[in-house]
């Protein structure tokens, strides 16, 4: 189960932080999942990935959206990026990113709603802001 929700989460978020072990897995699961989705009826190919993932969702982006990013890439579509160890027991960690992911597409478009910072000229500079400090008296006790 462990296995079938790591690959469910790489497939929805194109995007997870696990042990090395662990990814080394995932990664073939997803490769052989994308492979089935690309060289079997769709019928067949929907029936084999829903035994694997746990949501409908994964299953979904699999066949609309993951069959024609990789139409033309017979296999790598994960990328292996270490990311340390873990605190706890010194596990080796690894990010597995799914090849030509948008991952953090979302935060880029908050961030491009969000309102811009105010200009330069309205805020005090650093320099005039410690000077201010320095010239205002402490008060006396």
């Amino acid at each position: 189960m462990l296995k079938r929700n790591l690959v469910t989460s790489l497939l929805l978020y194109e995007s997870i932080r696990t042990t090395r072990s662990r990814a080394r897995v995932v990664q073939s699961m997803v490769d052989r999942l994308v492979t089935v989705a690309k060289k079997r009826p769709a019928h067949v190919a929907i029936r084999q990935i829903n035994q694997v993932v746990t949501d409908k969702n994964a299953s979904r982006k699999i066949m609309e959206v993951l069959v024609l990013r990789y139409a033309n890439r017979p296999s790598g579509l994960t990328s292996m990026v270490p990311a340390g160890a873990r605190g706890g027991d010194g596990a080796q960690l690894v990010d597995l990113t799914l090849i030509d992911a948008q991952v953090g597409a979302m935060e880029e478009k908050s961030k491009a709603k969000a309102k811009p910072a105010p200009s330069s000229s309205s805020l005090p500079s650093s320099k005039t802001a410690k000077a201010a400090k320095k010239s205002t008296p402490k008060p006396k006790k």
